[in-house]
């Protein structure tokens, strides 16, 4: 049966890895109080999230939902991924929204289901301040895998690997 988790306000919000680059498990997390949620997602998933939540800000900001101010340097939070780190669900997909009413971004993650079946989803409700702080540790986590291949941009094992751009050569 679905379920709705809701962690409203979170007190920790972040996106973490385990494993070693090119084997590691991305997870989106969150917390309220002793309640931690540890949701698996995919590398580009992350990537995208860190621009939308750029993209939604810079839009309230527009609207002057927002106030256009840096992060606070004192407010620097710990975003390292909480134990224990016991996935609830894989995302499917995620949503995003805002609250006039309260000023906190909402992000929905709803768990990979097959077409017929409901999903369960888990509403992590965020400030624009822990936002603002998440943003650029979500592009770090996703930028520090393996380095890409300068001729076909495709990941390079610490074997090297095979491009098919060298014909045949390892890089």
């Amino acid at each position: 049966m679905p379920q709705h988790i809701e962690l409203n306000p979170v007190s920790h919000l972040t996106i973490g890895t385990i494993g070693p680059p090119g084997q590691r498990v991305f997870y989106l997390q969150g917390s309220k109080g002793r309640d931690i949620v540890s949701l698996i997602i995919e590398k580009q998933q992350a990537a995208i999230l860190a621009s939308s939540l750029e993209s939604l800000l810079d839009e309230l900001t527009k609207q002057q939902q927002l106030e256009d101010s840096p992060p606070d340097e004192k407010a620097a939070r710990d975003l390292r991924l909480r134990e224990p780190v016991e996935s609830l669900f894989r995302v499917g997909n995620l949503g995003l929204g805002f609250s006039e009413e309260t000023s906190l971004v909402v992000l929905v993650a709803y768990e990979l289901v097959d077409e017929d079946e409901e999903p369960s989803m888990v509403s992590f409700w965020a400030s624009p301040e822990q936002i603002k702080l998440l943003i650029p540790h979500i592009q770090s986590i996703v930028k520090s895998g393996r380095p890409l291949c300068g001729n076909c941009g495709e990941p390079i094992d610490a074997e090297g690997h095979f491009c098919p751009r060298r014909n045949g050569h390892l890089h």
